[in-house]
């Protein structure tokens, strides 16, 4: 029998600009480092049983990743695996809570429904503009986009904005909540890309995911 564990944890620094596939690389390196016994799929080509709730795209930060893996020891506590994993991973990833879940629970991304990020406006001498474009946005009915050639509507995607304090260096920034479901998914840099914020003018940072 092998046991189930979520774990949370950041992506910061170099660290963003890791892939998905990469990044389930690197956690199983981690954990092999600290001496956990992964538990592997069955049939021909046995993969660790590794299970990201969301991808997250290139340049992203996170403070409130999602995963959950499964080990062959039933018997370790997963209270003590955040710092057990942290002490032996690369800068950016620190292990910051890990708990137990029922086997037969729903996969994370089935259970999945939001997703929060924060958008920290870079080059931005006077964020005037971009509020009265987000105000604009809000109050719109549809937002009429595409993405890989398949026409959608970004607004009931958008679930919430509201505007932030700016950070410690003046620079504004905004909340955003957004739908996370199966098939209905916004993506921040679709949100900038409809308020004519140049993405490498924005530093983007996923803060929460929200699960059923």
């Amino acid at each position: 029998m092998s046991q189930r564990i979520r774990l949370t944890f950041t992506k910061q620094g170099a660290l963003r600009y890791i892939g998905h596939l990469d990044l389930h690389k690197v956690i199983e390196r981690t954990a092999r480092r600290a001496g956990l016994r992964l538990a592997y799929s069955q049939g021909y080509h046995p993969k660790p049983r590794l299970h990201l709730a969301s991808a997250l795209p290139l340049g992203f930060a996170s403070r409130a990743e999602v995963m959950d893996l499964w080990l062959q020891d039933e018997d370790i506590d997963p209270a003590t695996l955040p710092e057990r994993l942290t002490r032996f991973a690369p800068p950016g990833l620190r292990i910051t809570q890990a708990y137990p879940v029922d086997a037969k629970a729903p996969s994370l991304q089935q259970a999945l429904r939001a997703a929060e990020y924060e958008v920290t406006l870079l080059e931005t001498d006077d964020p005037t503009p971009a509020r009265q474009r987000l105000d604009a946005l809000l109050a719109a009915d549809h937002l009429p986009r595409e993405r890989r050639g398949k026409a959608y509507d970004l607004r009931p995607l958008i679930l919430e904005a509201a505007w932030l304090p700016p950070d410690e260096e003046g620079n504004p920034r905004f909340r955003l909540l957004l739908s996370a479901r199966p098939g209905a998914t916004g993506r921040p840099d679709e949100v900038l890309h409809a308020l004519d914020i140049p993405r490498e003018e924005a530093f983007i940072e996923r803060t929460a995911l929200f699960f059923d």
